[in-house]
């Protein structure tokens, strides 16, 4: 079974679930659409691992409102 983590990464929403051959990273749009994110993430990354390799990756998008990256869902059972 996949496991889905959904995370606020400086104001964007990001969805991140395993699949068989590692990561697959998603976009999550306003309307609850999702777009393949444009970032990778190394299949040696744990799921307790995800908020702050997200938060490297993205750092120069922090802001004083979001100053880091916020977990919103862990490790919940995933569908599609």
């Amino acid at each position: 079974m996949s496991q889905r983590y959904l995370f606020d990464v400086f104001g964007r929403i990001v969805s991140i679930e395993t699949r068989s051959d590692g990561w697959a990273a998603f976009y999550i749009g306003h309307d609850g659409k999702r777009r393949r994110a444009d970032f990778q993430i190394p299949g040696f990354i744990d799921g307790d691992q995800l908020a702050q390799y997200l938060d490297d990756l993205f750092h120069e998008d922090a802001s004083l409102e979001r100053p880091s990256v916020v977990p919103l869902s862990r490790g919940s059972g995933g569908g599609h």
